[in-house]
């Protein structure tokens, strides 16, 4: 068989288990949903098991949805994780118990494949399908892995490869009815709505200023909308400071729970929000995903990898930013692929207070009246 093929190969035959494996974060784990959907309606039949982290474990566990259930992958480099050392023995145990479960079908959904195509092989799957780099192991089927795509259209083109007709999508994660309501619970009084506002993101040049955060949530909180601040535990201080500087200038309309939510009751205060305002992170990715308007402020390159497709619910302000503030190193190749100068500057300062006041006041406005119908 060819080694690389374009969407709409042939279906497999006889698929009756489907392991995926997607490591990584938050987002990463929302974009490549709408493809293990795709492998689901391909293979009704088949049990889907992804091979991810505990985050994933605790998302999707006892959640509708296509995954039969979460193997928690071991401590691998470039798998579990971008940085993580080999456990030897915890990968030996894993391939093990895994390949005794016959796997039908593996579907490598995670990066290039430097590191992830020799582990997807290793489970001794009939058929392998993946991505991969020109230095990676190849599988059965392959798509050449090139950095600048949006994830979801990367990972649907996989399913793709092993026969899964792929409509466009954007991801979707179901909320629960008790998680709805616990996320009203926490909330409480609504008032003219609800904005949820997010300062924090894994790679520090990703967050837009804290005091741009502080005047929008004032501005909304002026409107007569409730603010919530929200964050992990990492993301607590400067979130915390966020709500009590708006909260000092506006009342006690603006709050933080940031570091006192688990992963469900997130999902459960995002579902019920009239629009979410924050930086290029797993909780915007976990926003749109359940439904909520989101604003997202974005750097222009990762916005092709990983920014809302559509724009009648999900808006972007863009920075355009090229080279580092610092040491003026072009920026444009950014990615785990890619060597970085060490210096953390924001690159969206560019990005106004009044350009992301304004989308999440358009969105708002759409969410309260759809609400009334």
């Amino acid at each position: 068989m060819d080694a690389t093929l374009p969407s709409g190969a042939q279906r497999f035959d006889d698929v009756l288990k489907i392991a995926v494996l997607r490591g990584g974060g938050l987002g990463d784990l929302l974009f490549a949903l709408p493809a293990v959907e795709a492998l689901s309606r391909t293979y009704p039949e088949a049990e889907i098991v992804l091979l991810g982290t505990p985050l994933a474990a605790t998302l999707l566990g006892g959640r509708p949805g296509p995954v039969a259930r979460v193997e928690a992958l071991p401590r691998a480099r470039g798998v579990h994780g971008p940085d993580d050392a080999d456990d030897a023995r915890g990968i030996g145990r894993f391939l093990q118990r895994m390949t005794a479960e016959h796997i039908d079908l593996a579907c490598q959904m995670h990066g290039g494949g430097r590191y992830s195509n020799p582990f997807l092989l290793g489970l001794g799957a009939r058929h392998t399908v993946g991505t991969r780099t020109p230095d990676a192991a190849p599988l059965e089927r392959n798509l050449p892995y090139v950095y600048y795509q949006h994830e979801t259209v990367r990972w649907r083109e996989v399913a793709a490869l092993a026969g899964a007709a792929t409509a466009p999508e954007e991801p979707h994660l179901a909320v629960t009815p008790r998680e709805r309501m616990r996320g009203f619970e926490l909330i409480g009084e609504r008032r003219a709505g609800l904005a949820v506002v997010h300062p924090g993101a894994t790679d520090p040049r990703r967050r837009w200023p804290a005091d741009r955060f502080v005047e929008v949530a004032v501005r909304l909180a002026a409107d007569g909308m409730r603010v919530v601040v929200v964050g992990d535990g990492g993301d607590a201080a400067i979130a915390d400071g966020i709500a009590a500087e708006a909260g000092r200038r506006a009342g006690d309309a603006v709050f933080s729970l940031a570091g006192r939510l688990s992963l469900s009751e997130l999902a459960g205060v995002l579902a019920t929000a009239d629009v979410f305002v924050g930086n290029d992170s797993g909780p915007r990715h976990l926003a749109h995903a359940v439904g909520a308007p989101t604003v997202g402020i974005y750097w222009a390159g990762n916005l092709i990898n990983g920014g809302p497709p559509t724009r009648a619910r999900h808006r972007v302000q863009l920075s355009w930013t090229t080279r580092c503030p610092v040491c003026d190193r072009d920026v444009t190749q950014v990615g785990w692929t890619a060597e970085r100068c060490a210096h953390d500057d924001s690159f969206v300062t560019d990005v106004t207070v009044d350009a992301v006041y304004d989308d999440a006041v358009a969105l708002a406005a759409v969410a309260v009246t759809a609400a009334r119908w």
